[in-house]
């Protein structure tokens, strides 16, 4: 896991572009080598991003950075080290130095990151993507910094007009410092990713696809830079395997038409 530096700028400035084309980024997530293998084997994958998520409970943690840092590290990087695509990389809140904990991530080959605002206060929030995206910088290669606002995720409780009007705020202002993208979770109606792009920029917005979620076609004509699947991918995988050991334990066998992709 010792990437070049040309090798790694080149796929930096690879993933800048395809976060800039007209066509929206599809990122199916996945959560080790092998799962990176077989999403970069499938006919238009461009790019791959990691579940924080899933890799936490792939190690037995929590989400939210109960995994250690040097774990996550090691992680993403066996990603990066195993496909010849760029990796964008979900690094949480940063380990509380987002400027650190990305430049590490260049060292083992990741070439982009979100990093969540948790609704912070937004000066200290606007700094972490700042720092963050600075690293970047400071490296020498157009690393990708897809901010995450939280608005969504956390104001269940207020005015929606208030939580939509806190989500383009903030997106407007880690643009400002060098994010390349906003990412804005939550399960959005098409008035609301209207709004947002509206008040963010087109191209400039990243949501995340649930069960219920707008098409990508849709997203696309929307003005949506970037779809990503976060957890829910390795969900789609693990209820494959329940249903098949249920199956298994009920006098059934192994489910037709089972690929050999490992």
């Amino acid at each position: 896991m010792n990437p070049t530096p040309e090798k790694t700028a080149s796929k930096a400035t690879e993933l800048l572009r395809l976060h800039q084309a007209p066509e929206i980024l599809q990122l199916v997530n996945v959560w080790d080598a092998i799962t990176a293998k077989v999403i970069a084997d499938i006919p238009g994958t461009q790019a791959l991003a990691t579940a924080g998520h899933s890799i936490a409970a792939s190690f037995g943690y929590e989400d939210g950075e109960h995994i250690p840092l040097a774990t996550m590290l090691e992680a993403v990087g066996r990603i990066a080290a195993s496909t010849d695509l760029p990796v964008t990389a979900d690094l949480d809140r940063g380990y509380g130095n987002p400027g650190e904990t990305v430049r590490k991530a260049i060292g083992v080959g990741v070439v982009g990151a979100n990093i969540e605002d948790q609704m912070r206060p937004l000066a200290q929030s606007v700094a972490q993507m700042k720092a963050a995206a600075d690293a970047g910088a400071a490296e020498g290669i157009d690393f990708v910094l897809n901010a995450r606002t939280d608005a969504f995720l956390r104001g269940a409780d207020h005015d929606p007009r208030e939580v939509l009007d806190a989500a383009i705020e903030r997106g407007r202002a880690y643009l400002e410092v060098g994010a390349a993208c906003i990412f804005v979770p939550g399960k959005l109606d098409e008035p609301t990713v209207k709004a947002l792009v509206a008040g963010i920029g087109h191209g400039k917005v990243s949501v995340i696809n649930v069960p219920g979620s707008l098409s990508p076609a849709k997203l696309q004509e929307l003005g949506v830079a970037r779809i990503s699947y976060g957890p829910w991918t390795q969900r789609v995988a693990l209820t494959a395997l329940a249903d098949a050991a249920t199956a298994l334990m009920n006098n059934g066998s192994l489910p037709d038409g089972t690929r050999t992709l490992n």
